[in-house]
C-alpha cells in the first residue's frame, strides 16, 4: 500500500530537446565548399565521416553495408558478431580488409543481447578507434514456430536478441557519443517488413513482435537522443536473398510464395539496401530522424 501511495509523489524525468541553435549540436551543417566541383559536391554530399560500429557484421548485409560505408569515406569499421559467425565468415572479412585501403576493418566477438558482451565490445573497438560516429544494427535472429505451440523460451530468446540487443548495442554507443560530443552521429536499427504486416505463409509471431518493437524504439530513442546530436532511424527490409531464405523444399515453395505477393515478383537483391546505410550516416541524411525506411520492392502495399 504504502509504495502505491508513493505514486502520487514520483518524480517524472523529462525529455531534454534541442533548441536548433548555430552552437548547437543539431544545427545544420556549414555549406559545401564553393570551390568544389560539381562532382566534388556530389562526393561531399554522401560521404561518410567518422568510425562505424556493424553488429551482425560479418553476415552477408552486414558485410554488404560495412563495404559501402568505407566506399563512401568511412575512417574505420567494426564488425561486431558471435565468435563462430566471425570464423565462418574470414574469407570474406579478410577480402574487405584488404580492398578497404587505408580504413582499418576490425573484428570484435559480441553477443548484443548480453550486456557485459556489449560493454566488452565496445571497449575493444574504442581501443582501436577512439570513437564511434555511426552504428548499424544488422544482428537478429528469426524464427518461425506456430504461436500455439511456442514456448516460452522460444518467445523470450527471440525478443531477446531483436529487440534487447538492438537497444543494449545503441544505449552503449550513444552513452560513448553523448560523452564525446559531436554533430552529426547517427544509430540505424533494423526492422522487417514483419513489423508493418503479418508475413504468408510462414508463422512467426515472436518475429513480428520483435520488429514492431524495434520500431517503436527507434522512435522513442529519436526523440530522447536528438539534443546530444544522435539521430536515430531504421530500416525494414522486405525478403532479402540472402542464405537465411535459400534452399530447396519448404523455403523454395515459400520463395515462390513472396515473389508472387510482390509488385516487383522477387526478393531483395545483396547491396540493395546500402544506399539507406550510406543516405542515413551521411551529410545527405543530417534531418533525417526518427524515420522508418521501408525496402521491400512494394510487398507491403498488398
Amino acid at each position: 500500500m504504502a509504495d502505491r501511495n508513493a505514486l502520487t509523489s514520483r518524480q517524472i524525468p523529462s525529455m531534454t530537446l534541442s533548441d536548433g541553435s548555430d552552437s548547437s549540436l543539431t544545427a545544420p551543417p556549414p555549406p559545401l565548399p564553393h570551390y568544389l566541383t560539381p562532382e566534388g559536391r556530389a562526393i561531399a554530399r554522401f560521404a561518410v565521416e567518422g568510425c562505424c560500429v556493424v553488429t551482425g557484421g560479418a553476415g552477408t548485409l552486414g558485410l554488404s553495408a560495412a563495404r559501402a560505408l568505407l566506399e563512401h569515406g568511412a575512417s574505420g569499421v567494426a564488425l561486431w558478431d558471435l565468435p563462430a559467425t566471425l570464423q565462418s565468415s574470414k574469407s570474406a572479412i579478410d577480402e574487405l580488409n584488404d580492398s578497404s585501403e587505408q580504413s582499418p576493418v576490425i573484428v570484435v566477438p559480441v553477443d548484443v543481447a548480453d550486456q557485459g558482451s556489449v560493454t566488452a565490445g565496445l571497449h575493444e573497438t574504442l581501443e582501436v578507434f577512439e570513437t564511434v560516429d555511426h552504428l548499424f544494427c544488422f544482428a537478429g535472429i528469426v524464427g518461425c514456430v506456430p504461436a500455439l505451440t511456442m514456448t516460452a523460451e522460444q518467445f523470450r530468446k527471440t525478443l531477446n536478441v531483436n529487440i534487447t540487443g538492438s537497444f543494449l548495442t545503441a544505449q552503449a554507443i550513444a552513452q560513448h557519443m553523448a560523452s564525446n560530443p559531436a554533430p552529426n552521429r547517427s544509430v540505424t536499427l533494423t526492422a522487417s517488413i514483419s513489423a508493418h504486416r503479418v508475413n504468408y505463409p510462414q508463422p512467426q509471431a515472436a518475429y513480428n513482435v520483435s520488429k514492431a518493437a524495434v520500431v517503436a524504439l527507434k522512435s522513442s530513442l529519436a526523440a530522447e537522443w536528438a539534443h546530444a546530436g544522435i539521430r536515430v532511424n531504421s530500416i525494414s527490409p522486405g525478403y532479402m536473398d540472402t542464405i537465411l531464405n535459400a534452399g530447396e523444399g519448404s523455403i523454395e515453395e515459400m520463395r515462390k510464395v513472396w515473389a508472387s505477393r510482390n509488385p516487383m515478383g522477387r526478393m531483395g537483391a545483396v547491396g540493395e539496401l546500402d544506399g539507406v546505410c550510406v543516405l542515413l550516416a551521411s551529410r545527405a541524411g543530417t534531418y533525417i530522424n526518427g524515420a522508418d525506411f521501408v525496402i521491400d520492392g512494394g510487398a507491403t502495399l498488398f
